[in-house]
């Protein structure tokens, strides 16, 4: 009998690619179109892999059992849409990843921090009109994983350096600062100044709800919208991610 696990293309980059879109409650319709739109940039992009899309509800799901659902193909390379590797990543999904292994499946790193990501914030900022007088706060999901919150402090600093400006960090959730306490240390600190923040979130949803609600003067839009094509960059890091999947495993295969 042959192995399942051994059922795999002879070229890893022609293994399947799932795309894993990791929530904070059930997905809004704004929500999943506007991840949709990044599954078909990149099925346009690479139009030779077989690429979909699986939801999973982190807020009332078991993480792992959702992916092992979720990805039915033994072949899959996982990619996780989540910008920073807390814990979803690095425990729910790796429990799952465990199941799903001795299947085949094999599970890319997140897509931040990435200086393209950074690029796609810095475009949201510009089109809404940032001013150089304005305070910028970078609001952050937050996490309970250090690394995830080391790695939000990192986007803030690439997105300072890109901009020329220093960046606030502001969590949703779960990490400090909340976002409200930074906007109002910044109007404390930087009296008639505009407050903008920019959303290092995925799409639209329930934490970009919050973010709005958190007392800044204006902010930027989303990294997805579902109005538009995903921006040229996530699409390319989305790819990066699998084949970097890809290539290991063909030089472990040599």
């Amino acid at each position: 009998m042959v192995d399942e696990a051994r059922r795999i293309d002879t070229d890893p980059r022609e293994r399947p690619l799932r795309l894993l879109a990791v929530t904070h409650g059930v997905p809004t319709s704004q929500n999943r179109t506007a991840v949709i739109r990044l599954v078909d940039g990149v099925a346009s992009a690479r139009p030779e892999l077989d690429v979909s899309i699986a939801f999973v509800d982190a807020a009332h799901t078991d993480v792992a059992s959702a992916l092992v659902e979720g990805i039915d193909d033994p072949a899959s390379i996982i990619v996780p849409l989540v910008l920073s590797a807390g814990y979803h990543v690095r425990t729910g999904l790796s429990q799952g990843l465990d199941r799903l292994a001795r299947r085949g499946a094999s599970l890319a790193d997140g897509l931040g921090p990435d200086e393209r990501i950074v690029a796609v914030l810095a475009e949201r900022l510009e089109r809404m009109g940032l001013a150089e007088t304005d305070a910028v706060v970078l609001a952050a999901a937050g996490s309970n994983d250090p690394r995830g919150v080391r790695e939000c402090f990192e986007t803030a600093r690439l997105l300072g350096a890109r901009l020329g400006r220093g960046v606030t960090v502001g969590f949703i959730a779960a990490a400090n600062p909340r976002l409200p306490d930074a906007v109002e240390m910044i109007r404390a600190v930087h009296p008639g100044s505009r407050i903008v923040v920019a959303p290092y979130l995925l799409a639209p949803g329930v934490f970009y709800d919050q973010a709005a609600q958190a007392g800044a003067d204006a902010m930027s839009a989303p990294l997805l919208l579902p109005d538009e094509p995903a921006a040229d960059e996530l699409v390319a890091l989305v790819l990066d991610r699998y084949d970097e999947v890809a290539e290991r495993e063909l030089l472990a295969e040599a």
